[in-house]
């Protein structure tokens, strides 16, 4: 009793310290833009030509739905902060210092992430009953209305709160790299939901146990009762944002039948999620700084002072591209912008390892050498992903480090650091996508090369907004990458700002979107030196 009454107040003080937070409000008024957008209908759910009735079966599943897809891409990296803000706020040094364990840690902040998440899930659920009193058929029946949400919904934000306590806790997946791993983590976790909903009828015990978010029990039962009413139903179903196909048809959904499996499989979920919180303590160093990890190489053992002296100086030792770009004190440069965007790039680029510079180059020449339209709608995917983790760092460095207050009392800090912030954003795009720049102007494509110039402008431009305005990384690894995946990889026109087809081409609103992102964050960033 004594271990729970602990787990309780550490919960109860965690989600109350977060909830004082501007971002939790955020979440929230998130949420309830989810429900507006279910409410007037760009996020629905649909199977075939048919469509429900606003009852309350109908709109619970379609919020357990969006609750367990959508909110658990978005609230991972809402919650992948609870255990550096205690590194932050000197906390976790507190916390090691009592009898404590490692896994109860552990555990204890993968329920706050669940509580944090839960409530957002909450909101939706309010948000679906509001639908129903203004678009529905007013007779709300709370057990269909939330038994889905509760069932499926819950069980999977559990998954995403421990998964971001895991994420956290592991070296190597604490950082930006391990915000990309997750998005798609997060895509092979709905797709084992998706590829299992092959026919309602044809789903085996397997498949259910499977189903991570809940689309193979709702939605397949959904059409297992279509076929029941209409037997000239194809099968298949959609459930999405923006314009789906227009339905003619509506049926009336009554709401899942439950049974052992559908239980047992939300137990499962339950389980796994309290498995991996404990399975992160394994990694979790418990605010110990002697637990860093430390590269060993394979030299001869050499005197300790020297070894030390060696180490030291390998610690400072540039990378080549940040030598190259070094401003030597011994060479004057008239343009002290130059030397600005000079040391913004060598930021950027200082302390990756010689694999990113050789995998940036192979990715330049393979957009040089390959054919145009491969390189147009495939390798330029790669080399446009590949620095990310630059892009990301892109305003934030000043909240990172510390240095705000030097920054912004420098002379003409604002608007030239900032100016030459994007501009070495805009030369690291144009590097890394530069091969397919020089294909399209040598074959005179010149509405391509138009269309390549409007994304390499757009993707610092975008960098720089959310790093100005969040002082974060996260905003730009989750926001990047989902758009990325969204829009270029499958070539939706409106969204592919890479103009990865001449058809998804849109380079004129994406100048125009990169200039609105511009004047956003000197806007930002001036307001903030106003009040500094």
């Amino acid at each position: 009793m004594k271990h729970f009454r602990i787990l309780y107040h550490m919960v109860r003080a965690d989600f109350l310290e977060r909830v004082r937070r501007y971002s939790f409000l955020l979440s929230l008024f998130f949420s309830i833009y989810l429900g507006y957008e279910v409410y007037i209908g760009r996020i629905r759910l649909q199977l075939g030509d048919y469509s429900g009735v606003n009852n309350s079966a109908w709109l619970g599943s379609v919020i357990t739905l969006l609750a367990s897809t959508l909110l658990t891409l978005i609230g991972f990296y809402i919650v992948k902060n609870t255990i550096q803000r205690d590194r932050e706020t000197r906390v976790g040094q507190i916390l090691a210092t009592t009898p404590m364990s490692k896994s109860f840690y552990t555990l204890s902040k993968a329920v706050s992430n669940f509580a944090v998440l839960a409530a957002m899930v909450l909101i939706l659920l309010l948000a679906a009953i509001g639908i129903q009193l203004i678009r529905g058929d007013g007779h709300i029946q709370l057990f269909a209305l939330s038994a889905p949400v509760l069932a499926f919904a819950l069980c999977a934000v559990a998954v995403t709160g421990a998964l971001a306590v895991l994420f956290e806790s592991v070296p190597g997946l604490s950082g930006g790299f391990g915000n990309v791993v997750y998005f798609f983590l997060w895509i092979l976790l709905i797709s084992m939901s998706a590829a299992a909903m092959v026919n309602g009828q044809s789903m085996t015990i397997f498949h259910r146990f499977l189903d991570f978010t809940g689309l193979v029990s709702v939605m397949g039962q959904m059409e297992a009762r279509l076929h029941a009413i209409d037997p000239l139903y194809k099968g298949g179903s959609s459930f999405g944002i923006g314009d789906l196909n227009s339905t003619k048809k509506v049926f009336l959904w009554t709401g899942l039948q439950w049974n052992g499996i559908i239980l047992l499989s939300r137990a499962m979920w339950l389980g796994i999620a309290g498995v991996i919180a404990l399975f992160a303590s394994i990694f979790f160093d418990r605010f110990d700084p002697s637990r860093a990890r430390t590269r060993f190489s394979r030299r001869e053992k050499l005197p300790a002072q020297s070894k030390l002296q060696k180490q030291a100086a390998a610690n400072v030792r540039p990378s080549i591209l940040s030598r190259v770009f070094a401003v030597r004190p011994n060479i004057r440069l008239k343009n002290s912008f130059l030397v600005l965007v000079l040391a913004e790039l060598r930021l950027q680029i200082r302390g990756r390892s010689w694999w990113w510079y050789v995998g940036a180059a192979g990715l330049f020449f393979a957009c040089l050498f390959s054919p145009i339209s491969g390189a147009r709608s495939g390798v330029i995917l790669a080399a446009w992903i590949w620095p990310i983790l630059l892009w990301s760092e892109m305003g934030t460095r000043e909240a990172r480090f510390s240095t705000t207050s030097l920054i912004y009392s420098a002379r003409n800090a604002f608007p030239g650091q900032l100016l030459a912030a994007w501009v070495a954003g805009f030369l690291i795009a144009m590097l890394t996508g530069g091969g397919l720049g020089l294909r399209l102007l040598t074959a005179g494509d010149f509405s391509g090369l138009g269309a390549w110039l409007s994304a390499a402008l757009f993707i610092p431009s975008l960098a720089l907004a959310l790093g100005v305005c969040t002082g974060g990384r996260k905003a730009f690894e989750a926001i990047y990458v989902a758009w990325w995946y969204i829009g270029p990889l499958h070539h939706v026109p409106g969204i592919d700002y890479m103009a990865t087809t001449p058809a998804s081409s849109s380079p004129l609103g994406y100048t125009i979107i990169s200039i609105f992102l511009l004047a956003t964050a000197f806007a930002w960033r001036r307001t903030r030196l106003a009040y500094a």
